[in-house]
């Protein structure tokens, strides 16, 4: 790591020594970079981080990039650099490529929890097109899982199948 906040433009130096300035955006529709501190940075990282209640949070990598391949992709403005965030839909891997990371069958259905996060359901080993979050909610109040947060609020898709899931698993155990 660099040992200061924005130390002459760049943010992390890596095994190889290289120096990059890293980026992260949500929703922007574009990055800044200091033109004056920007020759200092050997390598230009730009970073989305998605944020989705049923697929939850990730992270998506705009450009990973030497900084001369960087600067091509850039058009000055003012005393900055502005590398535009494209709007594009990117590649999905099926979430099924994924590690399960618990399951639970309930009914003449599975309930499945993918490393990600992400939660199916599933009857012979099908996947189910349904609303999963209200599939949970009824499976949810069959066997007495609280709908709710800790903050009043109603538990996302994640939230709630990972305690159905935990839940289901605790009762066939028993």
């Amino acid at each position: 790591m660099a040992l200061d906040t924005n130390q002459r433009g760049y943010d992390v130096v890596s095994a190889s020594n290289e120096r990059i300035s890293v980026k992260t955006i949500t929703s922007s529709t574009h990055v800044d970079f200091n033109l004056n501190t920007f020759h200092h940075v050997d390598r230009v990282m730009v970073l989305r981080v998605n944020i989705d209640d049923d697929k939850g949070v990730s992270v998506e990598e705009l450009l990973d990039a030497p900084v001369d391949a960087a600067r091509l992709l850039m058009r000055g403005q003012g005393g900055k650099l502005v590398y535009p965030i494209k709007r594009g839909i990117s590649e999905e891997h099926p979430v099924e490529s994924l590690e399960i990371a618990g399951k639970a069958s309930y009914s003449d259905f599975e309930i499945v929890k993918y490393e990600n996060g992400a939660i199916r359901i599933f009857r012979h080993g099908e996947p189910q097109q349904v609303v999963v979050k209200e599939t949970l909610r009824s499976v949810a109040a069959e066997i007495g899982i609280d709908l709710f947060n800790s903050k009043g609020g109603l538990k996302n898709t994640q939230q709630l199948g990972a305690d159905v899931i935990r839940a289901l698993n605790a009762i066939g155990d028993l």
